[in-house]
């Protein structure tokens, strides 16, 4: 991917947000993946919390998390797929603004590279909501390396050529001026 070295890099406030019916902070290995690379690429991870499968309980902290001016950026892992407890989508729905179809398109596409068929049960998706960027990932820590490895390491960096999301942070609430 085009990286302008002579771009300044601008770092992004993530919230990590797992859900999850059975991880814990001790073993929620796709939260902790998705901490490590969210560092590593030089952003800062601002939050990070387990939340059961419950669509009012992951809306609650969406929420909070899309009023909190120090969070630029959620990322959840978990609640993806198409059981009857997988309902992140859903709780996404109640609070998204405007849907990033391109990202849940994009990471279908990458996925089906690697698993196949398999792709067409996530059902991860992007959007926005209070100026706030929101991405659903699938719980596997593969999925999670995918998402940030081959999508969002890329869009979050403000130095990435053409076009990238950092750059569109400040017009993201322009419709309420």
């Amino acid at each position: 991917m085009p990286i302008d070295e002579s771009r300044t890099f601008i770092p992004v406030n993530i919230a990590v947000l797992t859900v999850s019916d059975t991880r814990t902070m001790a073993d929620d290995k796709s939260g902790a993946t998705l901490v490590e690379r969210i560092e590593a690429a030089g952003h800062h991870c601002v939050a990070r919390e387990i939340v059961r499968d419950e669509p009012d309980m992951i809306e609650e902290i969406l929420r909070r998390w899309i009023a909190d001016a120090a969070v630029d950026c959620v990322i959840t892992t978990g609640g993806t797929g198409i059981t009857g407890r997988d309902v992140t989508p859903e709780a996404f729905d109640r609070v998204l603004e405007k849907k990033i179809e391109g990202f849940g398109e994009l990471f279908r596409m990458l996925s089906y590279q690697k698993i196949g068929t398999s792709t067409m049960q996530s059902r991860a998706l992007g959007g926005v909501a209070g100026g706030t960027y929101l991405f659903a990932l699938p719980g596997s820590t593969g999925a999670c390396k995918d998402g940030w490895d081959d999508i969002l390491k890329w869009q979050l960096d403000s130095r990435h050529r053409p076009c990238n999301l950092v750059e569109l942070m400040p017009r993201l609430l322009e419709h309420l001026k």
